[in-house]
């Protein structure tokens, strides 16, 4: 461990950026953790009768952040910069998005209270774990999704437009378009039809 650079001259921030094993001891992460935490704090003390406030801070934490998007206060991310939201998104009370890779959230997606989107992975290997190395995969919410109260998205994981994750579900891996999952870990139990309520 150390806050040197790997065999090919990268630093630990270039490594997790490019989604390989890194140990999260480079002050350039630590330096980006701050500044994503300081926003962040601003951001769940600002009044929701605040919203060009929210919009604002919303706009610097976050890598992107789309026209009529909104989210409800409290907010938790490890950088923000990397959570890329499309237009009309709504996200309820208690959104925690780790974002060491890339979250990207489509148009129109409607996410239910206390969804964790969790791109971080850590070594099956026990030595690399103590040696305290880890990664990240990045998460793909396609527009229109609904994702209930209480579902985790796990890392590595793609969702198709237009599915339902019922509430509580774990999604472990990929969704196609227009299903309904759920359960633990989710399965499809449903395709959606046209105009289905």
């Amino acid at each position: 461990m150390g806050t040197g650079t790997d065999a090919d001259g990268r630093s630990m921030h270039e490594r997790m950026l490019a989604g390989d094993l890194y140990v999260a001891d480079d002050p350039a992460i630590l330096e980006a953790q701050l500044q994503a935490m300081d926003l962040m704090d601003e951001f769940n003390a600002t009044s929701a009768r605040d919203p060009e406030q929210q919009r604002r801070l919303l706009g610097k934490l976050l890598g992107a952040f789309g026209e009529d998007s909104y989210i409800r206060a409290p907010l938790r991310v490890d950088y923000g910069s990397n959570i890329r939201i499309g237009a009309r998104t709504f996200a309820n009370f208690g959104l925690v998005a780790l974002d060491v890779a890339a979250i990207t959230i489509g148009d129109d997606v409607q996410i239910g209270t206390n969804v964790q989107l969790l791109t971080p992975t850590h070594p099956v290997d026990p030595e690399l774990r103590r040696a305290k190395w880890e990664a990240a995969k990045p998460i793909s919410i396609g527009d229109n999704v609904w994702l209930g109260s209480g579902a985790i998205v796990l890392a590595g994981v793609a969702i198709g437009a237009n599915t339902v994750v019922g509430a509580g579900a774990v999604v472990t891996r990929d969704l196609p378009e227009n299903v309904v999952a759920v359960g633990n870990p989710a399965r499809v139990v449903r395709t959606i039809e046209p105009g289905a309520a």
